[in-house]
């Protein structure tokens, strides 16, 4: 399913011998600018915008003819955020274009999509070292075209998927920690030696030195590797590196595969892949953002939170906090939600939220959730009835007993529940009864 919007295109995005004029369909005023100079490493940006849109190109699970999907670009004080799913929604990949990579000021904030078209990546690909990349993101005008002259009007359909991916990621991602680090040659040396192609095997990594070794079973401190050969997009990046970082969440003997980010950094560039915990699985589905999202107060406090946000590179949930006066979690909440309309993602190597707009209503959550609106109908027919720890759930002609363990998670004893084990969210059951757990005790209080 896709989510339309119209876009217009004051023309296709072009390369020239001297600079790259990348067409974006608008932003707060029609068709702005917000960024006009030189990339100061012009050979390495090329190469990395390619990786972020072969990613967009490519589905890793079970492969297909190339999908045809368009990049997120965002403008934000210092840097240049370029941003993409690729087709099967299992690999998240973004490029940070740093303070020391632009030569030429962020004149106006905004996200876009930009039409990196064949032409484009056939020009792409052949910049050379020394030559110069002009970056031109967002023309003030509109021209059409017929036989007489150019008109550029195009449709870019954005999926739902990547919408409800920009949420899960940054839930997902604000709960990881550094693993890792490579210096260049051992980062090529590790890369290179990865399985390739379709493997879909689930490995681990743990550190070893300068380097890292594989593992088959997770253990402290190591990071799950989920169908290595989703790491290609990073091959072309490792000539120009200067570092590889690794991160992920905590793990133990016995954990579920888990995501984790895998980061080339040139000093002026970042170019990071997000991987799902599983080749077939796709972020979309993972339910991460649904605990966040469940809260009576999260729509009012994310239109609070919204109104607060800046084009700061970087978000402080503690700022904001006491900025709109309510908690820290609240506000964490709040940033799932707005996640799920594009608005913030979280970026690990600054540890910190970012702000980004799309074209969409924080208040499509409950739309793109269906476990969120199951969970909504079961208590609007008062279907859940608490027991202590514990509580039965009516589902039509179904009754599950959902349990809570001493994490706080839940236990349900429907067949989704059984297939996942917890893995991608709660079902809708377990977080009916989490949200009237929680209307009760704001009752007592």
């Amino acid at each position: 399913m896709n989510a339309v919007q119209t876009y217009r295109y004051l023309a296709p995005s072009t390369l020239t011998q001297r600079s790259l004029a990348l067409q974006t369909s608008g932003g707060p005023t029609p068709n702005p600018r917000f960024f006009t100079g030189f990339l100061s490493t012009g050979q390495a940006a090329a190469v990395a915008l390619l990786a972020v849109a072969e990613v967009a190109r490519t589905r890793y699970h079970r492969p297909v003819s190339p999908a045809s999907l368009d990049p997120v670009v965002t403008g934000s004080r210092d840097r240049l955020r370029f941003e993409s799913f690729s087709g099967c929604c299992g690999v998240y990949a973004r490029l940070d274009v740093l303070p020391a990579g632009l030569d030429g000021d962020v004149s106006e904030h905004g996200t876009t999509n930009v039409d990196v078209n064949t032409p484009l990546r056939e020009a792409l690909a052949r910049v050379g070292g020394l030559d110069p990349l002009h970056l031109s993101v967002g023309p003030d005008d509109l021209t059409v075209s017929t036989l007489d002259g150019a008109v550029v009007e195009k449709k870019v359909p954005l999926p739902v998927r990547w919408l409800r991916g920009f949420a899960e990621v940054q839930v997902l991602a604000a709960r990881f920690e550094p693993r890792a680090e490579l210096p260049a040659a051992e980062a090529a040396t590790f890369l290179r030696r990865l399985p390739r192609g379709g493997d879909r095997s689930v490995l681990w990594v743990v550190p070893a030195g300068r380097s890292l070794r594989l593992t088959s079973r997770p253990v402290a401190g190591a990071v799950c590797l989920a169908g290595a050969g989703r790491l290609a997009a990073l091959h072309p990046m490792l000539r120009f590196a200067k570092t590889l970082r690794v991160y992920g969440p905590t793990v133990a003997a016995g954990t579920a595969p888990v995501p984790s980010v895998w980061e080339l950094d040139t000093g002026a560039l970042r170019l990071s892949l997000t991987l799902s915990p599983e080749p077939y699985r796709g972020f979309s589905g993972e339910g991460a953002a649904l605990a966040a999202l469940a809260g009576d107060d999260v729509v009012d406090d994310a239109d609070l939170i919204s109104a607060l946000l800046s084009w700061d590179p970087t978000i402080d949930p503690d700022r904001l906090a006491e900025q709109a006066g309510i908690d820290a979690g609240r506000v964490r909440g709040a940033l799932a939600q707005l996640g799920t309309a594009g608005r913030v993602g979280y970026d690990v190597a600054d540890a910190a939220y970012f702000h980004r707009v799309m074209p969409y209503d924080a208040g499509r959550a409950e739309r793109d959730n269906p476990r969120l609106v199951g969970a909504r109908a079961l208590l609007d027919a008062g279907a859940v009835q608490l027991d202590g720890r514990s509580a039965t759930v009516r589902s039509g002609d179904q009754v599950y007993r959902v349990r809570q363990l001493p994490d706080g998670s839940h236990t349900c004893t429907c067949p989704w529940w059984a297939k996942h084990r917890g893995q991608r969210g709660p079902c809708r059951h377990a977080l009916a009864t989490r949200m009237l757990a929680s209307e009760r005790v704001e009752e007592r209080v």
